[in-house]
């Protein structure tokens, strides 16, 4: 899995076990629907620390506990 995949993947995780939508979270942590979507969506692969530390505003979680997912383990290597 790489990078792009995982964030995306976290972000729909943290939505469903918060019960909240994608678009709801656009809206509580401030990021634009369109770069919401474009992530989950795939179109967007890489998403700036900026933008998540945003989402994790939203979700009221640290960047740390955002990254403290299975998910992030043995991700492919970007650069070969």
């Amino acid at each position: 899995m790489n990078i792009g995949t995982a964030v995306k993947e976290r972000i729909i995780e943290l939505c469903r076990e918060r019960k909240i939508t994608v678009n709801k979270l656009a809206t509580i942590s401030g990021v634009t629907q369109s770069t919401l979507n474009n992530i989950v969506s795939g179109r967007n692969n890489s998403t700036t620390i900026s933008t998540i530390k945003k989402l994790c505003d939203g979700l009221d979680i640290s960047i740390e506990e955002f990254f403290q997912s299975p998910l992030f383990c043995n991700l492919e290597q970007e650069v070969k």
